[in-house]
């Protein structure tokens, strides 16, 4: 009998003990829907900390670069300039990126982080500021589809808001206009700065959000027969 040696490795999870409370905001991704709130609120994150740099997407992009008119050259740049990767046709893969991610998941310090970030030239993402394709809305519409439904289901979104909410030991997740006030308040009475409580409150909420977004999402695909699904296609 022919016996085969099998090595089974389990996976290696950081274990951290060491952060900061208060982290400067540097670097912040902003790719929203819904746009209401950013005239007052770029502005004012400038104001926190005139070194800030801001990546955008899309819609979003040209959005903050009207706002800030002349003084978008300076802190403004586009993730697809970042990352070296165009945006798809329709907006479909814009974040998704390894650069994105390891800005977003890297701990303050974890050496091996840290040689990652030089070796792909990548920067700390300290905040991100993502809500999410309309779905709800969406399938709210009289005559929705299934397809026009599968069309605004987002990926990106709630990737970036977990991958930031997980990490709220250095990052803020902010997926609600109404906390950009108080965001501010605390970054001008701590000279740019969020803090540990301030970034756990949100990633509760990031996660909350994330949650009822996929449960939406669940109870359409469920409530849909597959006639629904097939007359959108065709023969």
């Amino acid at each position: 009998m022919k016996f085969i040696e099998v090595k089974v490795t389990t996976m290696s999870i950081n274990i951290v003990n060491k952060i900061d409370d208060f982290v400067k905001v540097r670097h912040l991704l902003i790719s929203v829907s819904d746009k209401s709130g950013l005239d007052k609120f770029v502005p004012a994150l400038l104001n926190s900390n005139s070194q800030i740099k801001i990546f955008s997407t899309g819609g979003t992009f040209q959005k903050i670069k009207a706002i800030l008119g002349d003084q978008a050259a300076g802190c403004l740049t586009q993730v697809s300039d970042y990352t070296g990767q165009p945006e798809t046709q329709g907006g479909l893969v814009k974040t998704l990126d390894f650069k994105i991610y390891l800005g977003l998941l890297t701990e303050t310090y974890n050496e091996a982080h840290q040689n990652d970030l030089k070796r792909t030239d990548a920067v700390t993402i300290d905040m991100v500021v993502v809500n999410l394709y309309p779905f709800k809305e969406t399938i709210a519409k009289s005559g929705v589809t299934v397809e026009d439904a599968r069309g605004n289901i987002d990926i990106g979104g709630p990737c970036m808001i977990r991958a930031s909410a997980k990490n709220y030991i250095r990052v803020g997740s902010v997926v609600d206009p109404s906390d950009y006030s108080e965001i501010i308040a605390e970054m001008r009475q701590h000279d740019g700065m969020l803090s540990l409580k301030m970034r756990y409150r949100l990633a509760q909420k990031a996660f909350a959000h994330t949650a009822e977004y996929d449960r939406t999402i669940a109870d359409f695909l469920s409530s849909q027969s597959y006639k629904n699904v097939r007359q959108c296609y065709g023969n």
